[in-house]
Formats: C-alpha cells, structure tokens, sequence
C-alpha cells in the first residue's frame, strides 16, 4: 500500500477470510472518506459495480475481495469490467473444494471455467507465493483488462524458491520443473494441484516413467504465447495430463483427444481438504496409476 497508494481494497464481508485489507489501511466510513478500504457488506454485485465506477472514474486501482464461488453474485460487474476494460482486480479465495467443511454451497467447480470464457479477463490461479506476487504485478501493469486473483484457502509450498529476473507467469504457463532425460509425460496443473503433479512427478520417475511440470497461472496468456512456445512448453509428443480441483471444461484445448483430466465431475462434498481431495481422486497416487493405465493401452 505505501508503494500504491492509489490502490482501494475491500471486500463483501469476507475480509478476515480473503485477508485483503493490510494494517497500513483504514476504513471508508461515511464520516471519514480519507481511508483506503471498503466493507462492502453481503453485496457481491454492487461492490463488483462500484469497484467498476472507482475504475472510470481515474486515479484508483479498486480490489475487493470474496469467495471464489459467489463470482456467481458479481459476475455482470466482471464483464462490465471486461467488455469497459477497466483495471479491476478480483481476489477470490477458496477456490476449490480445499475450502473443506462449509460444503458443495460454497466449494466452486464450474467458476473457473466460466470466467475463462469471459473475454478480456486474465483469470490467474497461482500455485505459491512467488507465482501469487508475479500474477499480483501482472493485474496492477495490466490497465485495460481486469483480473481474478484465484486463492487457495489451504497452506500450500514454496515451489519456486530460486530468483528468476523474468516473470514467468507472464507467459501464462511454463515448464516449472523439467524431466530428467526426455519427456514421456506432461503433467500441468494450476494452483494448489501443482503440487500434486510435482509429487506426481517424483512417484513416476521411481517408475522409470519421465515427467515435466507444467504450471498454468493464466490460461488466457499463455494462449496469446507464440504456437513455438506453447508447443515446447506443453510437450508436443508427450502424454498431457491436466489436473485441476475443477470440472475439466476447456482443458481439451491443452490435453488433446488422448490426453488425460484428472479433477471434478461434479459437485463437491463436506469434510477436510485432504479427506475431499482423496475421496475425488486428486492425488499424486491417482496420476501415476491413471499414467500408467494410459501408456499400457
């Protein structure tokens, strides 16, 4: 907030959960207008329809935060924001069935796949803290398109942990961590189940089966890659597996007819993350078996 002071947060009675509002913010109260945070209250769609006004108005970079499932409530707001290109950045937490006990109502499985097809919005979904900050600095440079930020409730691992001058979410997918030797499989994913497919990757090559990590913050860059990139990153002879705590809609474009989704299929259920992750089959243990299955047909 210091370094961007033109930045105005809130969020729709979810700030404690979407940890959007810093301590160097104060309230927006209708006393005080001095502030830099708004408690929008159990308003989804009119804090998504301010945030649009903050933005055509000038001078202000407006955020606000919520559930990434109650993008349901909000979203004319985001295609307003899209189709007036308008910088407004989305923070959608719990964005996944890891969100665990509050139940289906509130575990998102179709959204990401609805908000890809909005056009001019970047929906990003990165897997760590580094990839978090990158997608961060994209959707402030970024002043003619609005973003969602697609957050994780679960802790998740420090996955890139050395400096890189580039970034590589910038590109919208990149290869994360290469295979040793030739590629037989590309294993891509984006948020918290890339780190199913790095342990993914581990289990397989105790097989003597090589695999390379794709990670694919922003589907909507990474499609705007040169078809030369996009080929090198997403292994042109490899066997693609996608894996995503979604339903698999648009991840054909990448997979191809053979490849394989390992995710949703339908809604979610109530119980601890991990618990849910097993039950649907989103583990490490479940790629391998179904790779395996796949190269012995």
């Amino acid at each position: 907030m210091p370094v961007i002071p033109e930045l105005i947060g809130g969020s729709a009675d979810l700030t404690g959960s979407n940890n959007t509002k810093t301590k160097a913010m104060k309230p927006i109260t209708a006393s005080d207008y001095s502030g830099s945070y708004i408690y929008y209250g159990v308003r989804e769609h009119a804090m998504g329809a301010i945030m649009n006004g903050i933005a055509l108005h000038g001078g202000f970079i407006p955020y606000g935060g919520t559930f990434l499932v109650f993008t349901d409530y909000c979203r004319p707001a985001i295609r307003l924001s899209a189709l007036m290109q308008q910088r407004v950045i989305y923070v959608m937490t719990h964005d996944s069935i890891g969100l665990g006990e509050d139940g289906p109502t509130h575990q998102p499985v179709e959204h990401l796949a609805s908000l890809r097809a909005i056009p001019n919005l970047n929906v990003f979904r990165p897997a760590d803290a580094t990839e978090t900050d990158e997608c961060w600095a994209l959707a402030l440079a970024n002043q003619h398109t609005p973003s969602i930020l697609s957050l994780t409730r679960q802790n998740l691992p420090a996955l890139r942990t050395e400096y890189t001058p580039e970034n590589l979410c910038a590109r919208g997918g990149y290869i994360l961590s290469p295979s040793q030797g030739n590629a037989q499989v590309t294993l891509m994913a984006t948020g918290s189940e890339v780190m199913i497919a790095m342990e993914a990757q581990k289990l397989l090559a105790a097989k003597n089966i090589s695999a390379q990590v794709v990670s694919m913050p922003c589907w909507e860059l990474f499609d705007a890659q040169p078809q030369s990139y996009r080929e090198q990153v997403s292994g042109k002879d490899t066997l693609k597996v996608a894996i995503e705590a979604a339903l698999s809609f648009g991840w054909e474009r990448y997979t191809g007819p053979n490849g394989l989704f390992i995710g949703m299929c339908g809604f979610g259920s109530s119980a601890p993350a991990p618990d849910l992750y097993k039950h649907f089959g989103i583990t490490a243990e479940h790629v391998v078996k179904a790779v395996e299955d796949k190269i012995k047909e």
